[in-house]
């Protein structure tokens, strides 16, 4: 049964149903056509950086900008435990090994005090996430990449519009990453992006890109390469929706705001994604974490809500609990603690005021039950 109210919705109220039937008018539907260099631009210029390469989904994206910069077998790269898999996964991919941070509460990105300690002959980069739209501190980041000579690979998949010191995600690092899927702020229905300063490795993103084709010699392959390209198509819906992307992230504002207001008074019960200091969230999701001594299973209250006709999701599950990746001895005591706690709320444009309303209602009944019926927080960790 479709949920009433949806935790995500794409908003396409632009001039999506316009471009792709220009691309399908004019049969440029593939790997190429305008759209595809257009899109490119539009990304590149809101990152404020000169290159941008699109690839097919954000995974894919991850993935090149590894291979880009040489990853391989016998070599490290640091990443939050806290995290969607694929910032874990596309490391594994290049043959080399993920080695895990924790995560600052009440932020959830990834603890940069803990980077130095993890620091061995083999690392080559961090992999950094801000998650949620949650910016990571980028300035002492970078301080500790400098002096390491590390790659930084920004996963900034969920953070397109977020902004730290006046400075956007995408503009920080060797290189970010985005993804357009159909939840996220901008949507291609499926797509990726890597952005750069660097123009030696956006060339050599585009090149393994598409197949590693010599530029000399057709169907000559001079590298492994990958097909990660996107369509005109997916750029052309892309396109239209960049010509609104500062409407999107107002809309998501202001239901941040609405929920702020509701849920601002329950702070016994929850801590809302406050911005840190001298950051901009772009609120991709609303999460919130349930205060670990209220002793309640956040499972049920995602349950409760269902029940309630609200599609909620649950905070990721540390990487290091999965199958894998597993860590027997592994202790990330943020990761650990809060990850059973996180809720994220319905987060997306065609929300109204009414509807967050009454998921704030539904919400605080539900933690309320839940607390009463004194439930067990530790189901979450079994079940992993």
């Amino acid at each position: 049964m479709t949920p009433a109210i949806r935790v995500a919705e794409p908003v396409l109220d632009g001039n999506e149903s316009r471009y792709v039937m220009d691309c399908l008018e004019s049969s440029w539907i593939s790997s190429r056509g305008k759209y595809i260099e257009e899109f490119e631009t539009r990304i590149a210029e809101f990152c404020d950086v000169p290159h941008a390469v699109a690839t097919n989904n954000g995974t894919t994206a991850l993935h090149l900008a590894l291979a880009s910069l040489d990853v391989g077998p016998g070599d490290e790269v640091l990443v939050p435990t806290l995290t969607y898999i694929a910032s874990v996964n596309a490391i594994r991919y290049c043959g080399a090994k993920p080695v895990f941070l924790d995560s600052v509460y009440p932020d959830l990105t990834l603890d940069v005090s803990q980077i130095e300690q993890k620091l061995t002959s083999r690392t080559r980069g961090i992999i950094s996430v801000p998650l949620y739209g949650q910016a990571v501190d980028y300035s002492r980041l970078e301080e500790i990449a400098r002096k390491h000579n590390l790659f930084i690979v920004d996963d900034a998949a969920e953070a397109l519009g977020t902004k730290f010191s006046g400075r956007p995600a995408g503009n920080w690092g060797t290189c970010a990453t985005f993804s357009f899927f159909g939840n996220k702020i901008i949507t291609t229905g499926e797509g990726g992006m890597v952005v750069t300063r660097d123009r030696d490795l956006a060339d050599r993103l585009r090149f393994l890109r598409g197949q590693a084709v010599s530029p000399d010699r057709s169907y000559w392959h001079t590298d492994v390469g990958f097909n990660y390209r996107m369509t005109n198509i997916a750029a052309a819906i892309g396109c239209a929706q960049m010509e609104k992307i500062e409407t999107h992230l107002q809309r998501r504002q202001q239901v941040a705001r609405w929920y702020i207001s509701h849920l601002a008074q329950y702070d016994s019960l929850m801590q809302l994604p406050i911005p840190a200091i001298g950051t901009h969230h772009s609120y991709w999701m609303f999460t919130i974490l349930l205060r670990p001594q209220l002793g309640i299973c956040r499972d049920r209250v995602i349950g409760s809500l269902a029940e309630r006709g609200i599609e909620t999701r649950p905070v990721f599950y540390p990487v290091h609990w999965m199958r894998p990746y597993r860590e027997q001895n592994g202790k990330y005591n943020v990761a650990e603690t809060y990850a059973p706690q996180g809720i994220s709320l319905p987060t997306h444009g065609r929300l109204n005021k009414e509807q967050v309303k009454y998921v704030c209602e539904q919400l605080v009944e539900a933690v309320e039950m839940e607390r009463r019926q004194g439930t067990d927080v530790d189901e979450f960790r079994r079940a992993a």
